[in-house]
């Protein structure tokens, strides 16, 4: 049996302020969250904590190693309650991050995408350096519009140039088009899973409250300093 250490405690104590042992009532149970499921209360399922705490340090690592090494993690989410959060914390390490609906072939077909991207910086270059002027009312009025299209779907995405090394997820089951992009071309998949994600269907599953605004910020907050930590390790590294 595992000791618990102070810092064990700490976590364990900090995910439960956050309410991420929350799941759903038992119907919604996906059989592969079972030996995370420590009980019911009031209808709900109760992670166990300390399983969670495992499964958090388990993917932290993984992310401190990706940010010694510089490489780029894909933020998903069309939840309302994780969308300025994802925005927010990719934003905080320079990541790419889509909050809102995935658009089928960003990663399978990610040429095409960076296409795109690249339209909404033209035309949002040409617009800021007031280079529309050479277009109609109606024309400028079309662009504009285009402008805003793009923008919903792809802004986020300006910063990814190549292919990430790593997709994280708020919820697989709700985000499975990423999910399945991403094992297509075998980049790792780290995902926020409630009682009713299929947690073997990524590599580093987080099972915890994937409902909660407190709970996804909690743990995007965890991933924001373990990728800082590992660049920090880069930069404070004897150089020989």
């Amino acid at each position: 049996m595992k000791e618990t250490t102070n810092a064990d405690t700490v976590l364990i104590d900090a995910l439960f302020t956050a309410g991420a042992h929350f799941g759903f009532v038992k119907s919604r149970r996906h059989p592969s969250t079972k030996p995370y499921i420590f009980g019911v209360k009031n209808k709900i399922e109760i992670f166990d904590l300390e399983k969670t705490s495992d499964s958090l340090r388990t993917a932290l690592e993984f992310v401190e190693e990706l940010g010694s090494k510089n490489g780029k993690i894909l933020f998903v989410s069309g939840k309302n309650e994780a969308k300025n959060a994802i925005m927010a914390t990719a934003e905080s390490i320079n990541m790419p991050y889509v909050a809102g609906r995935f658009i089928g072939g960003t990663l399978t077909n990610f040429p095409e995408i960076r296409k795109r991207v690249e339209k909404l910086e033209s035309w949002v270059s040409q617009k800021e350096k007031g280079e529309l002027g050479k277009y109609t009312k109606k024309e400028r009025l079309l662009i504009d519009r285009e402008i805003d299209k793009l923008r919903e779907f792809f802004f986020g995405l300006s910063v990814m140039k190549n292919l990430p090394q790593a997709l994280f997820v708020v919820d697989s089951k709700k985000e499975s088009i990423a999910v399945k992009e991403a094992q297509k071309i075998g980049i790792p998949v780290i995902s926020l899973s409630g009682t009713d994600n299929n947690l073997n269907e990524v590599e580093y599953p987080i099972p915890g409250n994937d409902a909660s605004r407190v709970s996804i910020e909690f743990f995007l907050k965890k991933i924001a300093e373990s990728y800082k930590a590992g660049q920090m390790k880069v930069s404070t590294a004897p150089t020989v």
